[in-house]
């Protein structure tokens, strides 16, 4: 423990009491998460549906419906992600700007890439039909927002994954070295499969408020557009049944308690269980019946995105409690060292103003 370093905490108090900002933490994060899942999955699959548009025409008019979605669900995640960055800042203060300090550049580099990649949405999504002539450079508007949209959520995981682990801050040189710890790309590969999956479920409520008629206009039946819907979120949420326990497994072990946090992660992997079987379930439906567990689905998708949330911060407190234990013992000795070279300075009596 001697090698690992230690920084003193701010004294200063929280703004609100610490359970309050826990609960803007993990109800924000995974109400953003959503919207960038929603995000992320839009763009590649409007993608996907454009590129394959090239030779049947239906395809296109189906990724321009999704294409649609992907500037609101962005404008959506960017105001939901201020709560959570707001939170992690106040409770894991030394933890997060130590890793953002490490990672600088690539950090930092967030916003540029950010900005460029909602610019590239926007043409994409308002240029369509100006380019349909030009389809090949339309698509590669596309398909640099997916590169950019793809790459940003490394950056952050890179940085969280840094934050727990005190004891490597000494060796990390940057976001390419913290990328060679433990768990980044587990974890980021179960980010990529739950963005198609949760795209899947908007898509799938999209088609269902659509008639016959404008289902038609697509191009396509509107049982037919909802069961595309239903395989997005089918078949990445069965390969999270592989990417799950991988993530699990690879997380570094800790010298905190993390019998709760693999209960949580197990509650998580039934619930993803029942909601794959009444998806297929779903898909085999005939038309007029097709769509009738939506509701169940949704429900046991926000059970697993909790429990997931719940899990991941269980993991969180349950990796720095030791090194939150020196550096409150740190704080504490700065303050008192503090205190007495005050008392030195100012004797009692000595009336004299610093």
């Amino acid at each position: 423990m001697n090698q690992i370093p230690i920084p003193r905490d701010i004294p200063l108090p929280l703004p609100t009491p610490e359970p309050v900002l826990v609960i803007v933490l993990v109800v924000f994060f995974l109400m953003h998460i959503a919207f960038v899942n929603f995000m992320v999955g839009g763009a590649l699959l409007a993608f996907y549906y454009e590129l394959r548009g090239l030779k049947e025409k239906r395809y296109d008019t189906l990724a321009y419906e999704i294409a649609s979605t992907i500037t609101a669900n962005k404008s959506i995640a960017v105001v939901l992600g201020v709560g959570p960055l707001l939170a992690i800042n106040t409770l894991y203060t030394v933890y997060f700007y130590t890793a953002n300090a490490l990672t600088g550049t690539f950090w930092i580099s967030i916003i540029p890439l950010v900005v460029t990649a909602f610019l590239l949405t926007y043409a994409h999504k308002y240029l369509w039909k100006r380019m349909a002539r030009r389809k090949l450079l339309h698509l590669a508007l596309a398909f640099a927002a997916c590169l950019i949209f793809l790459f940003i959520p490394l950056i952050f995981l890179a940085n969280i994954n840094l934050m727990l682990f005190p004891e490597k801050w000494g060796t990390v040189q940057g976001f390419l070295s913290a990328l060679t710890l433990p768990n980044v790309f587990p974890r980021y590969a179960h980010f990529l499969l739950a963005c198609p999956a949760m795209t899947g479920l908007l898509l799938v409520w999209l088609f269902r408020r659509k008639t016959m008629e404008e289902a038609n206009v697509i191009g396509f039946e509107r049982a037919e557009l909802i069961r595309k819907g239903y395989s997005w979120a089918f078949w990445p949420t069965v390969g999270q049944f592989v990417v799950g326990p991988v993530a699990l497994l690879t997380l570094p072990h800790v010298s905190g308690s993390t019998g709760p946090t693999t209960a949580v992660f197990g509650l998580s992997l039934l619930a993803s269980l029942w909601m794959a079987l009444l998806i297929f379930v779903e898909v085999g439906r005939p038309a007029e019946r097709i769509g009738r567990s939506f509701a169940s689905i949704c429900l046991l998708m926000l059970s697993v995105l909790v429990l997931m949330g719940a899990g991941r911060h269980l993991y969180r407190e349950a990796s720095i409690a030791p090194h939150r234990e020196l550096v409150k013992a740190k704080t504490e000795d700065y303050v008192r060292r503090v205190g007495e070279a005050n008392r030195m300075a100012h004797p009692a009596g000595d009336q004299r103003r610093p």
